[in-house]
């Protein structure tokens, strides 16, 4: 007899190997230090999504560090998206970009609250004894704007690949994360208020200390991730003391800051956030119960778009590549990444022509720009003009300071870094952005569907499967593998392996060295550090 459940398996059979319905709870609960949580099932994965690791951030709350969330009776529904922190993330990011369509920045789930600090959850099993990597991914958008509920940080696929959890971080963002008070005269309970966003990352890595057991993770060995501004938010718990042992694997894609906020121009920002709002440091209990609505606006009034953690305070006494000394997490194995047209977001003059391109090379080096058009077009003779000048600002923004990065790790000895150059060019609207900044992030989720890395295409799929699949047995053994019996070895300073991820994959010694050879000039290097 033709029923509706054989139909529904007949369609669907050829992809799903396993029955639609099952014995198991299609809500299932999970029980953390603080209270019960109910997740929803998403085929074999049960995924929580707004699980709180922290108190509200408001009122009396605001400019401190985190504190534990109150318990709850009962089973707490985890659902769906929650919040996020406020911000002027949309107006910074506008939907009309084709870029910010492509990545799908507009369409984050979840409403602007002060009561911010939740994380979401993805795992193929609870309590079944199966100790999973974890995965911890700290969403992009400089330390400003963003959120860990946008659809580019889906964790299912991740973890159906992989039998793996994945874990994705909301906290606090620009002047509620980041607005250096300490040498203002305020009290001394502020005295970390330059970087209580970052203690937030540390205390939901502790809520994964002591709770991920449950959702069927291994505390033991956890992957920090994080793309752009999510890679710096890496870099910067590489340096916090409070975090030492909360993570032992770490993943750097695209996040080129090198130094982070001193305190000097802190103090600078929050003097005239302060006088914006008619306020006086003095009177900091005011400041606590200024709207949030009137703080976000008077941001964007002085257009203060760049915070980050405060660099020489107790949370963070150090820049964690900004020395030859020997710094918290240098035994922990690294990887680092960029994309070789990561600064294609930034511009959109895609009718560029050849000689538009030499004169805006000019612009900046008039001596060599013959020279420098030469060789890029050497290395890229049929890229488009656009994605020329894409790869020179990329080298300069994000291949030169992660190169810095991965030299200074490797002489400081510890654990082994790994470098990966993804170069395959997003197939999107009609392949014009080439490898943008942005396109490893999906394929590092295995999110294959996803139109930046070609919407379910056979050579998209194939990429981001090797590219998750990498990451995983990177959070698995902390040395990533590759198929086809190609060896990915450490990155040194005297043969640079670097995995490439294009059509072909490969590992390649010191790829695109003419040119990196040619930014290390004397005549050509400046301070990239930012």
């Amino acid at each position: 007899m033709l029923t509706r459940r054989s139909m529904l398996l007949g369609v669907a059979g050829a992809a799903i190997a396993q029955p639609l319905w099952s014995a198991e709870p299609v809500l299932p609960i999970a029980e953390t230090r603080f209270g019960k949580v109910m997740g929803v099932m998403d085929g074999p994965i049960a995924q929580f999504r707004g699980i709180p690791y922290g108190a509200p951030t408001g009122g009396a709350n605001r400019f401190m560090p985190p504190l534990k969330p109150q318990p709850w009776a009962g089973v707490r529904e985890c659902l769906g998206f929650t919040t996020l922190c406020p911000q002027a993330g949309l107006r910074a990011m506008d939907f009309r970009s084709e870029y910010f369509q492509l990545i799908g920045w507009d369409q984050s789930a979840g409403v602007m609250s002060e009561d911010c600090l939740n994380l979401n959850v993805w795992t193929p099993g609870l309590r079944d004894g199966t100790p999973r990597p974890v995965f911890v991914s700290f969403h992009g958008g400089n330390f400003d704007r963003g959120t860990a509920n946008s659809p580019g940080y889906d964790g299912k696929n991740l973890a159906l690949l992989g039998d793996v959890v994945v874990v994705t971080v909301n906290h606090r963002l620009a002047s509620l994360g980041y607005l250096h008070l300490a040498d203002l005269g305020v009290p001394e309970e502020f005295a970390s208020a330059g970087a209580v966003g970052a203690l937030d990352m540390v205390a939901a890595l502790a809520w994964v200390r002591d709770n991920i057991r449950e959702f069927g993770g291994d505390p033991s060995r956890v992957t920090i991730v994080g793309q752009s501004g999510g890679g710096a938010k890496v870099a910067t718990l590489l340096a916090m003391p409070a975090a030492r042992g909360l993570f032992h694997r770490a993943i750097i894609q695209s996040g080129g800051r090198l130094r982070l906020a001193s305190r000097e121009a802190a103090t600078a920002n929050t003097e005239k956030l302060l006088s914006t709002l008619g306020l006086r440091a003095s009177n900091i209990r005011a400041l606590q119960r200024v709207p949030w609505q009137r703080l976000i606006e008077a941001q964007w009034q002085l257009g203060m778009t760049d915070f980050a953690p405060v660099v020489g305070i107790e949370a963070l006494p150090r820049h964690y590549f900004d020395s030859e000394q020997p710094a918290p997490s240098d035994d922990v194995p690294l990887m680092m990444a960029s994309t070789l047209e990561d600064a294609a977001m930034f511009n959109t003059n895609f009718d560029l022509d050849e000689a538009g391109l030499l004169e805006v090379i000019q612009s900046r080096y008039p001596d060599q720009a013959r020279e420098i058009l030469a060789l890029y077009r050497d290395q890229a003779p049929r890229k488009t003009p656009f994605l020329i000048q894409a790869q020179m600002l990329s080298d300069l923004n994000y291949r030169k300071p992660l190169l810095t990065q991965a030299e200074l790790r490797v002489r400081r000895g510890g654990a082994p870094v790994y470098s990966y150059l993804w170069r395959w060019p997003s197939p999107a609207y009609d392949g014009k952005f080439g490898a943008v900044h942005f396109v490893d992030v999906p394929a590092t989720f295995n999110n294959a569907r996803d139109a930046i890395v070609g919407g379910g295409s056979a050579v998209g799929r194939r990429l981001c499967h090797q590219l998750a699949s990498a990451c995983i047995e990177f959070a698995r053994s902390g040395k990533p593998q590759l198929p086809g019996g190609l060896s990915w070895l450490p990155f040194e300073t005297t043969r640079r392996k670097v995995a490439v991820f294009d059509e072909q994959l490969a590992v390649d010694d010191d790829p695109r060295g003419e040119i990196r050879r040619f930014w290390e000039r004397p005549s050509m290097t400046g301070d990239s550090r930012r």
